[in-house]
């Protein structure tokens, strides 16, 4: 992983490159959940060598500086498109997870040319969409549970589901290296997505889109996956044995389904089974 801090306009951007060992590929950039920095999709980065991997911290979340004013998706979308340009990439695919999942499809849908296929795991359409467990989502609201690990441990479960239900220990591994938001970046990406919803032009989307959803998701239930695969026009939709964090618990599971997807590979909509062990805690 190599790091570098990204000026755009007045906004500062840390950044992780993962360099492919196969020039040529078309990009891959990851959106992270609310909240998350780079460090959090790293396990699931470190799994596709074959591209190059992009992911950042948005702005407030990080390493990444806190934005004087707060921004609405289509300013994050744009900041984005900046981002990219002073990288120097024309075009990049876009995998987007739960909060990135509804920014990725912003970007999709902003900048057309600039995203060659879309990946949107564990999200949903914002508003009109089908809410998750009660208490999850409260428990989501408050950037504390990046600062206190016994808190994600106790309540992992109930927010995350899948592996975290019977190895809510696993949850202290997740968060060893993650560098907490900021409270005024965390409530700035509250406020972006307060109000936001795609379903009324998620129809326009002509990209390949890849929709991945976890069976036993208390934040973002899958049935979410199934409207926005009604909606979105050139879609399929896997739908995965696994909770809201499959991407970094079950990575084992989730590349094969998103390298296939990257490289052309349609598969038939179902559900992959067959959880793969979790390492134990230390």
């Amino acid at each position: 992983m190599k790091i570098k801090m990204v000026d755009v306009g007045r906004q500062r951007l840390r950044v992780a490159i993962w360099p492919g060992d196969q020039p040529g590929r078309t990009p891959l950039l990851l959106i992270n959940g609310i909240g998350g920095s780079v460090e959090v999709l790293r396990p699931f980065a470190e799994k596709l060598p074959h591209t190059d991997v992009i992911a950042f911290d948005a702005p407030g979340t990080g390493a990444s500086t806190t934005p004087v004013m707060p921004m609405r998706m289509r300013g994050y979308a744009k900041l984005i498109a900046a981002m990219l340009t002073e990288l120097g990439y024309a075009q990049v695919d876009v995998l987007g997870v739960s909060w990135g999942g509804a920014l990725a499809q912003q970007f999709a849908h902003s900048f057309p040319g600039r995203c060659r296929r879309l990946i949107l795991a564990a999200t949903s359409t914002g508003l009109f969409s089908v809410p998750g467990d009660p208490r999850a989502l409260w428990k989501l609201m408050s950037s504390a549970r990046f600062d206190d690990a016994e808190s994600v441990v106790k309540h992992a479960d109930s927010i995350y589901g899948g592996v975290f239900r019977n190895n809510p220990e696993y949850a202290r591994q997740h968060m060893s290296d993650i560098v907490p938001p900021r409270t005024l970046g965390y409530l700035g990406q509250l406020f972006a997505i307060w109000g936001w919803t795609s379903v009324h032009w998620l129809f326009t989307l002509r990209q390949p889109t890849l929709i991945m959803v976890g069976s036993d998701d208390p934040l973002v239930p899958a049935i979410n996956g199934r409207i926005m695969k009604m909606l979105v026009p050139n879609a399929e939709l896997v739908e995965l044995d696994c909770g809201h964090l499959f991407l970094v618990t079950q990575a084992e599971i989730a590349v094969p389904v998103v390298r296939d997807f990257l490289e052309g590979k349609r598969r038939s909509a179902g559900v992959t089974t067959g959880l793969q062990p979790v390492p134990q805690a230390q």
